[in-house]
């Protein structure tokens, strides 16, 4: 089965992590949705940035440092995804806690590494 990701902090920058987890995600066939600071197209897939209702996100994850997480947390919760990934120089204990709390998964990982390596 694969797994609904939300990518926030997408950019159409092609040097973005953000940018290349979601080239990865749609080569290994998960479906993306894109949040991002400012709205574009990367390879067919739009980013967004208005937080509309999504069903059935299996996994958020964050290319956003954790001072611009805060405003995304009600969402992020929202959603009630299964896990939250943590890409390096994301983790944010304020966010982890809440997601637990919430019975939602973190890992503090690189997506990209995950999605390489099989463990995504």
């Amino acid at each position: 089965m694969k797994n609904k990701t939300l990518v926030l902090g997408a950019s159409e920058n092609p040097g973005r992590y953000s940018n290349m987890a979601m080239m990865r995600l749609q080569a290994a066939g998960h479906p993306v949705v894109a949040i991002g600071r400012k709205a574009g197209m990367v390879s067919g897939m739009p980013i967004g940035t208005e937080l509309q209702p999504n069903e059935d996100v299996e996994t958020v994850t964050l290319y956003l440092n954790p001072d611009h997480q805060k405003a995304y947390y009600d969402y992020i919760l929202s959603l009630k995804p299964r896990r939250i990934i943590f890409n390096p120089g994301t983790e944010n204990e304020e966010l982890e806690a809440l997601a637990i709390q919430n019975g939602i998964s973190v890992k503090s990982a690189c997506t990209l590494v995950m999605l390489s390596t099989g463990q995504y």
